[in-house]
């Protein structure tokens, strides 16, 4: 009935402005009466208005429809990735890098984080995804907003920005904007081949708009279906790099030692790992069995994505008009994963087993199922609803706007595990469903034992009945909310030589919520991998008002001034963050641009009170090799807010016609930044403290399973670096050239980490500290060409090499310093290419509508990414694991 009533009374509101505009909207005008002064538009990074060739003091990036579809972009993650700015970002999603959060993608502007960058969508909020990454951090998810078709350009604000947008902003500001005012409807249809596997996909999409003095509408849909890809598909990884010591068959401990299975291992599909010479345990081999357990994952998983979005404006008198926005994604996605996962808790089997060949009671150390079982599957499910309403009105000399956004997010995830007492009473032979364990005997009847020895593959098979018994689906269903209220008024106030000085202030109440709520099961800790966690849920409210002053000064010279007060109560406090920045243009051919702000992000709800597990890669110090452990992280309630100083500067430069070219420079400093800590710092700074790490067998040298950590405030973490963008057009009788170049250079990523100490991390992995993988030099190559009916463009995309500070150079693994062997492993650089040709077959054949055929490459040539030696075999943040993507679009437009 909630959900009834809710949506009742957003129809009703979306009804009444639908009315207003329909009767307009049928009786459209041929003429449409041209505005005879300049048109003054409100651009990302300012809330006063300026006209169309103003210049941003702050470094904007624009990335308009033509480019977007130039990259053959189906999603936004598409767009973002190409990006040189953006770095570790998790859109590459697998159950290595993405636990839970496989079908969404993210942006992460200067490597700082995918919670530190503000995504807008037409200068309103997004709600974050209430399921969070590995780290901690809940994000916008890019893959939830809107159709693609529907986009008119993206435009980014590369540095700090929370003085005019709140704590959200300290890395930057990424506002998708939608089309306006659009006529007519436009149709497509994208498919997508993969050179590897099965991967394919296919997008849907449709627009319909139409308009006229008073009101308009548009309305889009799409509809993406991708089909997975396996590692067994394209095999990057090594065989060891996907082991897992805890296989099935497995191992056993007698004490401190462990045994592989007597019945067998190397015949069934592992790989014996010896710990001790044949023969130095009569009839028995010390060590393990090593289970290849990366085939069955995912590099892509399986998604489909349901996008649709409505916008209705409306003209309620000649000073005021009305705009609602209603968005809708559904989307859902499923990995693949081993068969079963591992048995972190230690069971022991009795003597008394009847296929217990130790002859006493031992710890067996593996899995229930491993070799030629089927995969395990994990699903994620997330719908994000969004709706915004806003009022706009004209003033004198300025303009105001009022606006409410409501939007939630509902993810659920749900993956299968072992059940500990379960799975121990199953040891015991009282396993099964309708086994009594207090009455019934074991291995008669309805109770059965389940054989973790290697006869199960030949004279004693288990059975479907007691495997069930023991196999349970651990479910996290996760819900954010987000309530913005927002009214700000913009006027001028002044003369100035350079024309009239603008004054903008305005009012912020925003409400965020989340909450997690797992099984019954987990919240019991009842799982012998995922365990299990409590449920928690919080809320956050936020108090903003801010002011920002454009000051043309004088003609070749503009100052802009903002600063935002945000009051968060309670123990986080308030904070005032204030900005400063010019424009100033020397000549014709030159100008030069500068900001400086501070930023204030607080601890989240999730950071202070909620907490998860996750399955991470490890290497354990005590043996020199990777261990895939629980990783159980809790909230911690004494975290401070993190606070940020950024600062840049550039330069714009037309030496000759048709040239341009842009550099800036800069720099973001952190102080009590916000993370995660490293469980491999945590392993490494003491790998036998039990309080921190648990082991299976032996608590100070036994088998690596579980490390305990939290969220704390890192000392510092300081990054800068040179953006550099240039075009040329030049117009030939064979048609338009437009040759470009877009580079990233990381000059500096210093951190200080509570474990692993201060680092240097441009130009390195830095897996063993609380950064992100930032490599040097980021470049993109471009020609485009046009001419009549025709287009095409090619892309070179650069990354170049860096340092894998998880391996040293002569391959072994890195286990607390690398100076012997050569320092670190290095990471090659990378190069791909992308092209696509168009043709307007209206154009070509005379037609009043527009038939648009695309078809292109990405990465054609093939490439690997380069090979890491961990788990799936590649970068997840930096490169892609797909290899070639041919593709085709057929647009029609009328």
């Amino acid at each position: 009935m909630k959900i009834k009533t809710r949506v009742s009374a957003l129809a009703a509101a979306i009804s009444a402005q639908f009315l207003f505009a329909t009767p307009s909207v049928l009786a459209q005008e041929a003429d449409v009466k041209k505005k005879e002064d300049i048109e003054m538009i409100m651009v990302t990074g300012s809330f006063v208005r300026r006209s169309e060739n103003f210049e941003s003091p702050s470094p904007l990036s624009v990335v308009d429809s033509v480019a977007i579809d130039a990259l053959g972009a189906k999603n936004i993650a598409d767009i973002t990735q190409t990006l040189t700015i953006n770095t570790g970002a998790e859109n590459n999603p697998d159950a290595f890098t993405q636990n839970a959060t496989a079908g969404t993608s993210n942006i992460n502007l200067r490597g700082l984080g995918v919670a530190s960058t503000l995504v807008l969508l037409n200068n309103k909020r997004q709600v974050v995804t209430s399921q969070p990454t590995n780290a901690g951090l809940n994000f916008v998810d890019t893959s939830s907003l809107v159709p693609m078709i529907a986009i008119d350009r993206v435009e980014i604000i590369k540095d700090g920005a929370s003085a005019l947008y709140g704590s959200d902003a300290v890395a930057g500001v990424v506002n998708f904007i939608t089309k306006r005012n659009y006529e007519g409807v436009k149709l497509s249809a994208d498919y997508q081949d993969g050179a590897h596997g099965n991967n394919k996909e296919y997008v849907l999409q449709g627009l319909w708009g139409t308009s006229n003095d008073k009101s308009s509408i548009i309305a889009a849909v799409s509809y993406t279906n991708r089909s997975p890809l396996f590692i067994k598909d394209r095999r990057l990884s090594r065989p060891q790099d996907d082991s897992s010591a805890l296989g099935n068959p497995g191992s056993y401990f007698i004490g401190a030692t462990p045994f592989i299975d007597p019945y067998g291992c190397e015949e069934f599909g592992g790989a014996a790992n010896l710990l001790a010479p044949p023969g130095t345990v009569p009839g028995l081999d010390v060590g393990m069995c090593m289970f290849d357990f990366g085939k069955d994952y995912s590099y892509v998983p399986d998604e489909s994505r349901l996008n649709a979005y409505v916008k209705a404006e409306y003209e309620v008198s000649d000073t005021m008009s009305w705009t609602t926005e209603v968005s809708f994604a559904r989307n859902r996605a499923s990995r693949g994963g081993a068969p079963s996962f591992p048995i972190l808790t230690g069971p022991v089997v009795p003597a008394d087993h009847p296929e217990n060949p130790f002859g006493q009671a031992v710890t067996f150390f593996g899995r229930a199922e491993g070799n030629g079982k089927a995969p395990d599957f994990a699903h994620t499910e997330s719908d994000t609803f969004r709706f915004n309403t806003a009022l706009q009105g004209e003033l004198e000399h300025g303009f105001w706007e009022v606006s409410y956004t409501n939007a939630t997010n509902d993810f659920f995830f749900s993956v299968p595990d072992v059940l500990d007492t379960e799975f121990n009473l199953a040891l015991n032979g009282l396993g099964g469903g309708q086994c009594n364990p207090l009455t019934g005997t074991a291995g008669e009847g309805d109770c059965e034992y389940f054989n973790p020895f290697a006869t199960s593959y030949t004279t004693a098979p288990n059975s479907q009945y007691v495997i069930d018994s023991f196999t349970g689906l651990e479910t996290i269903d996760s819900k954010s909310d987000l309530q913005v209220y927002e009214g700000f008024m913009s006027f001028d106030v002044f003369d100035m030589d350079g024309g009239a000085a603008g004054l903008a202030f305005g009012m912020q109440y925003r409400d965020e919520s989340l909450s997690q709520d797992y099984d019954a099961l987990a919240n019991q800790d009842s799982f012998t991998f995922v365990i299990g966690n409590p449920d928690f849920d919080g809320s956050l409210d936020v108090w903003a008002v801010f002011a920002e002053m454009a000051l043309p000064v004088f003609n070749d010279l503009d100052i802009q001034l903002a600063v935002r007060y945000e009051d968060y109560g309670g123990s986080i406090g308030d904070t005032i963050d204030p900005k400063v920045a010019f424009s100033y243009r020397a000549s014709e051919e030159l100008s030069f641009r500068g900001s400086i702000s501070t930023s204030f992000r607080a601890p989240t709800v999730f950071l202070r009170n909620g907490g998860g597990t996750s399955l991470q890669q490890l290497v354990d110090p005590l043996i020199g090799a990777n261990a895939f452990a629980a990783v159980r992280t809790v909230g911690n309630e004494d975290l401070k807010p993190e606070e940020s100083t950024a600062y840049n500067i550039g330069v714009s430069f037309e030496p000759i016609s048709d040239v341009s070219i842009e550099v800036d420079y800069w720099n973001f400093e952190f102080e009590d930044l916000i993370i995660q800590e490293n469980p491999q710092a945590v392993l490494n700074l003491d790998p036998s403290d039990p309080d921190r790490v648990v082991r299976a067998g032996d608590p100070l040298t036994g088998p690596l399973t579980q490390v305990n950590n939290t969220y704390v405030n890192a000392s510092s973490l300081e990054t800068s670096g040179l953006d550099f963008v240039a075009s040329y057009k030049m117009d030939t009788d064979a048609g338009l050239f437009v040759p470009s170049i877009n580079a990233t250079y990381i000059t500096k990523y210093e951190l200080d980490d509570p474990q692993a100490g201060k680092v240097d991390g441009a130009g390195r992995r830095n897996f063993t500290n609380i950064g992100t993988s930032s490599p040097e030099l980021r470049l993109n190559l471009g020609l485009n060409w046009s001419s009549g009916a025709h287009s095409a463009n090619i892309f070179a995309r650069y990354i170049s090499s860096y340092d894998d500070d998880q391996n040293c150079s002569d391959g072994t693994v890195n286990t607390g310093g690398c100076d012997t062997a050569g320092g670190f492993k290095e990471v090659d650089s990378h190069v791909t290419y992308d092209v696509q040709y168009n043709v307007n077959l209206g154009a070509m054949f005379d037609t009043q509508n527009n038939y648009v055929l695309s078809v292109g490459g990405i990465n054609i040539t093939d490439e690997e990414p380069p090979q890491l030696f961990t788990n799936s075999g590649f970068d997840s943040k930096v490169h892609d694991p797909r290899g070639r993507q041919i593709y085709a679009r057929f647009a029609v437009e009328f």
